[in-house]
């Protein structure tokens, strides 16, 4: 048996760890916040913005962001059909109904013209999905949000390092929510962020954040309103910040993989990755590689494929709507095409030359 090639694994070093055994070991009573705040301070930073609450979860920041705007029972959601379902999820759990329309074909990213096309008077949001690093066409749905006076909320959750026309993914939004889940390129083992420049919406989600406590309440465990419980832990955060002092090193060594990939397999041109119009940078957190209809290809031979050759690639994400909570929605022929001929491919940080080499040899053999 070839030696095994996972898909995704963290980069610790020994900073991580001193942190975190910092946190461990002193961490607590009046020190029980220091590094979450210091994480939230690092994090704002890097990304450009005024606001930042670190979360147990990507979703819990998307819950409390979207329990904020108000989004409730009788509203509705507009976001791509191709997605993790942590992006629809807190929509249904707000009572809410997410409507799922197409992608684009060359960005994997929801198609702005059938977005516009969804809103009805019951639309209370439009979700931009970053789906792998790759990022929306921010412009064309900041400009239908501020026409029809809907927020853009920004899931950035794999778009760590992306970069729109100057400005980092999940910035740019009403608000933006950011994951830190052990596969991703920052991570705290399980985390989220939650991200804006909007004073009034930061007040609200920091109340909802601690079960509805505001924070000028000077009566002890007196809550306001009815909150959640989304908090990230001290520990958590220690190793937050060492990852966010290593960002730049993080997500310029994605980058790099991304390039390599790209670079060994340009020669096949019925293949396309991630792609990175004029402008923009692509963080490189997924890269994927889609197969034309015609070369035949399908995702049961990828995936067969490559787990005969002990190499963990992974599943495109399934069209929401073809699972069996939703309705189908199949007129969206991007979200239920492309799946079914496209590969997620190895990419974590100390992968090796000679491992990717294996990989791209077995996806020019199955091409």
């Amino acid at each position: 048996m070839k030696p095994r090639i996972y898909y995704s694994k963290p980069s610790i070093t020994e900073l991580e760890v001193r942190y975190a055994t910092d946190a461990a070991a002193n961490g607590w009573g009046e020190k029980c916040y220091e590094y979450i705040n210091r994480f939230e301070e690092l994090f704002k930073s890097h990304l450009g913005v005024k606001y930042a609450i670190a979360t147990s979860s990507c979703t819990g920041a998307f819950h409390m962001g979207m329990a904020a705007l108000g989004i409730s029972p009788g509203d509705e959601v507009i976001i791509a059909d191709t997605n993790w379902i942590a992006t629809a999820s807190p929509i249904v759990h707000l009572g809410a109904k997410p409507v799922f329309v197409d992608i684009l074909a060359d960005s994997w990213c929801i198609d702005p013209e059938k977005a516009e096309k969804a809103i009805t008077p019951r639309t209370k949001a439009i979700v931009a999905v970053h789906l792998y690093g790759n990022l929306c066409d921010m412009d064309r749905l900041l400009a239908i949000g501020e026409k029809h006076n809907i927020p853009i909320i920004e899931d950035a959750a794999e778009a760590i390092g992306s970069v729109y026309h100057g400005k980092r993914a999940g910035s740019m939004g009403k608000f933006g929510a950011f994951s830190f889940h052990g596969s991703k390129t920052l991570t705290t083992g399980e985390g989220g962020m939650f991200v804006t420049d909007d004073a009034d919406l930061y007040e609200c989600v920091l109340t909802l954040s601690d079960h509805g406590r505001t924070r000028d309440q000077i009566k002890d465990f007196w809550p306001d309103i009815i909150g959640f419980k989304w908090k990230m832990s001290n520990i958590q955060a220690a190793i937050g910040c060492g990852q966010t002092e290593r960002i730049d090193e993080l997500a310029g060594r994605k980058r790099e993989i991304l390039a390599v990939y790209r670079e060994r397999l340009s020669d096949l041109p019925e293949l396309s990755m991630n792609p990175e119009p004029q402008g923009t940078v692509n963080g490189a957190w997924m890269p994927t590689v889609v197969f034309a209809p015609e070369t035949g290809v399908t995702r049961e031979k990828l995936q067969t494929t490559f787990a005969a050759e002990n190499i963990d690639a992974r599943a495109f994400f399934w069209p929401l709507s073809g699972l069996p909570m939703f309705d189908p929605v199949s007129t969206n022929t991007h979200a239920w095409s492309i799946p079914d001929r496209s590969i997620n491919l190895p990419s974590y940080h100390d992968i090796e030359g000679h491992e990717l080499a294996r990989i791209i040899n077995i996806v020019k053999q199955i091409y």
